[in-house]
């Protein structure tokens, strides 16, 4: 029974121990700030979805399609 307990610690031990070292692999990334400064503006001046008027509507008639894909494609104008 010892030897059972001894031999699972030893396996999540050197489990954590290899999740450990792994992060330590890679290498680091720039920083964000070296972005382009254009971009920023660009982001702020993106349009703002319009609310769909069918999302508060019933799409269970989708359902009856006969496959897959015409279901989606029909409870996709629900979204």
């Amino acid at each position: 029974m010892k030897r059972i307990v001894l031999v699972i610690c030893l396996v999540f031990t050197g489990q954590a121990w290899a999740q450990a070292q792994k992060p330590a692999a890679e290498p680091a990334k720039p920083a964000p700030a070296a972005q382009d400064p254009a971009k920023p503006a660009m982001q702020a001046s993106a349009k703002p979805r319009k609310p769909n008027p069918k999302r508060s509507e019933d799409a269970r008639h989708c359902l009856e399609r006969p496959t897959s894909t015409e279901i989606i494609k029909c409870a996709e104008e629900y979204l």
